[in-house]
């Protein structure tokens, strides 16, 4: 194994990362950017307003996401098990 083809490894399995992660992490920033708007406007500063929503839009996308999320990575570990055998070679 030389060096570009670890090189290739680790980029590929950063942008699986940013794949799957991203879903999740822009809905939290939207829920959140929305209920800070909210609190802001009506002066509501209660912290767990913060948590409740997040937490439910969260739990909503792996729901939805979860099995696209799974898929992906799954395919990106059985390519990586498949490349092992091409290691001696």
């Amino acid at each position: 194994m030389d060096q570009s083809q670890v090189i290739e490894i680790a980029t590929r399995a950063t942008w699986v990362a940013l794949q799957v992660s991203l879903p999740i992490l822009g809905v939290t920033l939207v829920v959140g950017l929305i209920v800070s708007i909210f609190q802001a406007v009506t002066q509501l500063q209660e912290p767990t307003l913060t948590f409740i929503p997040k937490i439910l839009a969260t739990v909503l996308v792996l729901v939805l996401a979860g099995p696209w999320m799974l898929n992906t990575l799954l395919g990106f570990t059985t390519e990586l098990f498949r490349g092992i055998a091409g290691v001696g070679n």
